[in-house]
């Protein structure tokens, strides 16, 4: 599990540095330029996706606790409503006006429904890590930028996009679960 444990520890320094040290983040975008420094952060973090893939894969999972929900009707809307949430953060609906973190907490229903279902290690190491960061996230946020005013003039279309998308990632998602993650997310 170290190619994991690797993944999921360069995934949270990579995104919580913004937070965390801004001072130091606008002085590298000032040396490297705007783009430079999108591409390098891009480049950081598709090593820790890929990581977290190759790391999950490989690690062979253990036990940790019996979890109370198996694949099913409420596991799957807890995901489908944190995939709305999750892109929601992108467009100025009412959604984003009403939550300042959308994105952050999207992941965090995403993770508690996998730690309701999958009570391994792995599942604890990634899920339980996941849903530690974003509430680390929200909190470093809220401290670094001061108190949220909400989307500006905010449309209701732009919530229907994101429940349109969330919608149709869940779909996808859904359909190569089984053949990506061996678990189908609806099993009854």
């Amino acid at each position: 599990m170290t190619m994991l444990h690797a993944g999921i520890a360069l995934w949270v320094v990579v995104h919580a540095f913004p937070s965390v040290a801004p001072a130091r983040r606008a002085a590298l975008q000032q040396a490297m330029g705007e783009q430079p420094y999108r591409g390098v952060f891009s480049l950081f973090i598709l090593a820790a996706l890929l990581l977290i893939v190759f790391g999950w894969m490989s690690a062979v999972p253990t036990a940790v606790y019996a979890p109370p929900l198996g694949p099913g009707l409420l596991s799957s809307a807890l995901v489908l409503a944190g995939l709305i949430l999750f892109f929601s953060s992108n467009f100025n609906g009412h959604i984003r006006r009403i939550l300042r973190h959308p994105q952050m907490a999207g992941t965090i229903l995403w993770a508690v429904s996998h730690l309701l279902t999958n009570g391994d290690s792995r599942s604890l190491a990634l899920f339980g890590s996941m849903a530690a960061w974003a509430v680390f996230e929200i909190i470093m946020i809220n401290r670094r930028d001061g108190p949220g005013t909400g989307a500006e003039t905010p449309s209701g279309k732009f919530d229907i996009i994101a429940i349109v998308i969330g919608v149709v990632v869940f779909g996808v998602v859904g359909h190569f679960h089984q053949a990506l993650f061996g678990v189908a997310p609806l099993s009854i």
